[in-house]
């Protein structure tokens, strides 16, 4: 890479930094940006300098064992976490760690993030990962991104924030952008009293674009794009033993599930036609996920008594 495009990169490497403080997603000093520049060199972001007040040569350069090789500064302890994403995706060259308000306080409350509601996020984002919790800044928290990057580019970090991998800095940071809006957008419509579902059939639609746009989507790779897209989640089962329960956002199939005192499952269906191919589930739903049949308040209330009465019991 030549001395000039290096340059160019630092400056936009600066530039996404002012972003994200701009955005409000990294306080003081907080977060972390990177970019692979060859196969054994990686530009990164130095520690203790706000992302809004960088200039290009603060930033360093450091190997894929995160060994410094140049910059008047120290790199961030943190980058561990930037060279173990890289090298688990060769695919991508950038990562942009940070902490987003919206997205953090489901990474706090380790609420999953839901599907079906915004089209946008089904095509830019698919599924989105929740990794444990793990003290920052060692190769131990580093690995717990390790079950899920091979299949998703945006991770809540449990009680930390998020990280969310791109093709260059633009696409990296642009994911940490949109994770950030949708959350914020949940949060509102959850004051509003309801949140809307669409159905499988339409979430199956939006998936099958994606190859068009060139992004890819591990449910695609699985053949599970006709699958239970809506109530159930890629990352419920077979990414290690923590797996969040959704508590606030919780689909009307799942709701459904519990009610019958049923167990809920990963996506594990691998080909033909979706389970309620025109929208709609066995229970009455409509597409957009709102009760067709069963009155859900009902349920939830139903469910709440029994909880209730349960822990009413143990405290006699």
């Amino acid at each position: 890479m030549s001395v000039q495009n290096e340059w160019k990169l630092r400056e936009m490497m600066c530039e996404i930094g002012r972003r994200i403080y701009a955005k409000g997603f990294a306080a003081a000093n907080d977060g972390n940006i990177s970019y692979r520049l060859s196969e054994d060199r990686v530009l990164c972001t130095p520690t203790r300098v706000s992302k809004g007040f960088m200039k290009p040569d603060d930033l360093c350069i450091i190997d894929m064992d995160g060994k410094q090789i140049s910059g008047k500064r120290k790199r961030s302890s943190e980058m561990l976490l930037h060279l173990t994403a890289l090298k688990a995706r060769p695919d991508m060259k950038s990562c942009v760690h940070c902490h987003p308000p919206h997205a953090t306080a489901f990474a706090v409350a380790k609420e999953p993030i839901p599907k079906c509601v915004l089209p946008e996020i089904e095509v830019f984002l698919g599924e989105v990962a929740i990794s444990p919790y793990e003290t920052p800044g060692g190769q131990k928290f580093a690995d717990t991104i390790l079950p899920y990057v091979k299949d998703t580019e945006t991770i809540l970090l449990a009680n930390h924030g998020t990280i969310t991998l791109g093709t260059d800095l633009e696409d990296a940071y642009f994911k940490t952008e949109i994770i950030d809006a949708y959350c914020r957008i949940l949060l509102l419509a959850k004051q509003l009293g309801r949140v809307n579902y669409y159905g499988d059939e339409k979430a199956a639609e939006l998936i099958k674009l994606k190859p068009g746009l060139g992004i890819p989507d591990a449910r695609l790779t699985r053949g599970l794009e006709n699958c239970d897209l809506c109530g159930n989640s890629l990352f419920r089962e077979g990414y290690g033993d923590f797996s969040p329960e959704p508590k606030v956002f919780v689909h009307p199939k799942l709701i459904d599930q519990m009610a019958q005192g049923g167990e809920t499952s990963a996506c594990g269906c691998s080909t033909g036609a979706a389970e309620f191919g025109n929208g709609s589930s066995a229970h009455g739903k409509a597409s957009n996920g709102q009760p067709g049949g069963p009155n859900i308040d009902s349920l939830v209330q139903s469910i709440t008594d029994q909880v209730m009465s349960a822990l009413n019991g143990a405290a006699k």
